[in-house]
């Protein structure tokens, strides 16, 4: 399955393509949308359409974002959330379902701890994907976000075919 991960933000949008089978995960591309304009609707729209681009190029068949980390300034946290709008409009645009999850459940899904700082979360995006080349941080913290739901769809991948089997045994019964 491949599987793109976006980390939202209103002048750099990180985002990291990956391909997972089974337990195995691998580097497809990463990279950093950066926002255009003068005005915040010119700032999306770029967003917009570069996400779209990449979407396009790389047909993912399913999507994660990072939920918005809520702070004391206001108005930064609603512009963010603009930008979180349109790195979950855009997936679900192109067909896909999108998964979010917080940054604590991101760190804890790749390198064991909720609480990690951010260069042992690039550490191990680098190991779990070997001669992975980071754009940015931002594409950097994409692709953790990529794992993370790698692993969530593969452990709802294992727990509906336990109750297929479950079910087909009492049928059988």
């Amino acid at each position: 399955m491949r599987v793109i991960g976006i980390d939202p933000g209103l002048r750099n949008l990180g985002w990291g393509v990956i391909e997972s089978t089974g337990a195995r995960l691998r580097h497809v591309a990463n990279g950093t949308c950066h926002s255009e304009g003068d005005d915040l609707a010119e700032r999306l729209l770029s967003l917009a359409h570069q996400l779209r681009a990449v979407i396009a190029e790389h047909a993912p068949e399913a999507a994660a974002v990072e939920h918005v980390f809520v702070n004391s300034d206001g108005a930064g946290t609603l512009k963010l959330g603009q930008a979180r709008g349109i790195a979950l409009m855009i997936p679900a645009e192109a067909g896909l379902a999108v998964g979010e999850y917080m940054p604590s459940t991101i760190k804890k899904a790749v390198v064991g701890n909720g609480a990690a700082a951010k260069a042992q979360v690039q550490h191990m995006v680098k190991l779990q994907l070997p001669g992975v080349t980071l754009d940015s941080a931002d594409a950097a913290d994409a692709l953790a976000i990529a794992i993370c739901h790698a692993h969530h769809l593969q452990s709802a991948g294992h727990f509906a075919a336990a109750v297929a089997r479950a079910e087909a045994g009492r049928a059988r019964a």
